[in-house]
């Protein structure tokens, strides 16, 4: 029989030890790891090939050209690069109830429809309660197959015999090998199920989704090593009690990374969001103070958000700062150069910032715009509704320049605004056809921005 010892790996990087101590002498994490078996097999291992690989010239490689396969969901489409490439390995993460079955369901639902065969293994749930979630959105396809099973061995030989086009794994934290004497979800489990589905894609040609849980800190779930295998990361995210969804592509090997693709929840499932700008401001409450649109990019898309602050008195010794939608230790750093270069008193303050709709914007285009929403809620004054603010500020008040400055602009006329705050560096090569619909106002320093707003304070 093969024996068994008990050894410690890292969740971050993989690295293996005999003994636990506190954070990994190869990638200086904490904390990371967790204590796995390893079966020493006996006798030697076999090679699956009988010819090994060899080096090509790199002008002697043939290619094959073969197209994407479309989903009928343009936003979908669009954020994976134009559809998804046969024998993709691709990994969906988010937190409980976000809609990742949800959006799993229909999208096999529209390649059912093109006459694809889609294996769905809904291995959380039985198949059953799927088709329930399928009657409810509406989903009706001869090619769609349940199938509801958690051992490796028996989904392997499910594919062999139907030989999918498209597969769906619902979760992979779920699974399990039967040679691996550890728990589902463990790091060894998931490590080797994650390889296995990798060589079934890339063996087989068959585009494959992993749904994967996410930790209480917003990270997904299991080895670090897992978002190496896999060949497109989509991130789930969002705001339940706003009913928006976000997925974010993190990481893409065949398209752009970063990109962004808006859902609303509904009764019938998720729809796409053609204007996201439209959608985020046609709640704004027009001449409210602490209230500024900014224009901000994800990925390949320019869309206008709404950041919204409120400065109150604080009614304890030690005021408080919240964030939603930004980084916190961002809006400390912006308090500070509020303080130090405007001389705003904020330190009696507490201090609350969210961006409307529940999105979470991490470029540092928008500092000027929160720095503008928060003079403009401690001076009680409110800003031209008609006009956006953008810049990155650094930590001698300067504003600085920020990318794609056209596509912002365009967005922003789009959208009816006739008003725009920017740093004074990006004025330089805007044409002339750009700046005739719009009225520039270019700022360098954040002081100049606030007297630009009439934000003084009283």
């Amino acid at each position: 029989m093969a024996k068994t010892k008990r050894i410690w790996s890292c969740k971050e990087c993989g690295h293996v030890q005999s003994k636990w101590t506190g954070s990994c002498s190869v990638c200086q994490k904490w904390n990371t790891f967790e204590e796995e078996v390893e079966v020493e097999q006996k006798g030697r291992f076999e090679p699956t090939t009988e010819q090994p690989a060899r080096p090509l010239r790199i002008h002697e490689v043939e290619h094959v050209e073969r197209g994407r396969i479309m989903t009928k969901m343009p936003e979908c489409d669009r954020l994976l690069g134009g559809g998804i490439v046969p024998g993709s390995l691709t990994l969906l993460a988010g937190d409980p109830g976000i809609g990742k079955s949800t959006l799993m369901l229909q999208i096999a639902h529209k390649l059912s429809e093109q006459g694809l065969t889609v294996l769905y293994v809904c291995g959380e749930e039985s198949v059953e309660q799927t088709s329930l979630r399928a009657k409810r959105l509406g989903v009706k396809s001869e090619t769609l197959y349940l199938l509801s099973e958690t051992l490796f061995s028996n989904i392997r030989v499910q594919i062999e015999q139907l030989k999918p086009d498209i597969m769906i794994v619902d979760s992979i934290q779920i699974l399990y090998k039967q040679e691996l004497p550890s728990a589902p979800g463990s790091v060894s489990q998931v490590r080797e199920i994650a390889m296995e589905f990798m060589h079934i894609a890339k063996g087989m040609g068959i585009s494959t989704f992993l749904i994967g849980h996410v930790t209480k800190s917003g990270e997904i779930a299991g080895p670090r090593v897992l978002e190496h295998i896999v060949d497109t990361v989509l991130d789930f995210e969002g705001d339940r009690q706003h009913g928006y969804r976000c997925l974010r592509a993190v990481k893409n090997r065949f398209g752009p990374t970063d990109d962004i693709a808006i859902f609303q929840m509904g009764l019938s499932g998720l729809t796409e969001v053609d204007n996201p700008s439209q959608l985020f401001l046609e709640e704004r409450m027009q001449g409210s103070p602490g209230s500024v649109i900014i224009p901000t990019v994800e990925g390949s898309r320019a869309m206008l958000i709404e950041v919204q602050a409120l400065v109150a008195p604080s009614a304890f010794p030690t005021s408080s700062r919240r964030s939603t939608g930004i980084d916190s230790t961002r809006l400390t750093l912006l308090l500070a150069v509020l303080e130090k270069r405007v001389r705003y008193a904020l330190h009696h303050s507490d201090v609350f910032v969210s961006v409307a709709g529940g999105l979470k914007i991490s470029e540092p285009a928008i500092d000027l715009g929160i720095l503008m929403a928060i003079a403009s809620s401690f001076s009680s004054r409110s800003l031209d509704p008609k006009t956006v603010v953008l810049g990155e500020v650094g930590l001698g008040g300067e504003v600085r320049s920020v990318p794609r400055i056209e596509s912002r602009l365009k967005e922003a006329i789009h959208m009816g605004f006739e008003e725009c705050l920017l740093p004074k560096r990006n004025i330089a090569g805007l044409p002339k056809k750009l700046t005739e619909k719009i009225r520039l106002c270019p700022v360098e320093y954040v002081e100049e921005a606030i007297d630009a707003l009439a934000l003084t304070q009283t």
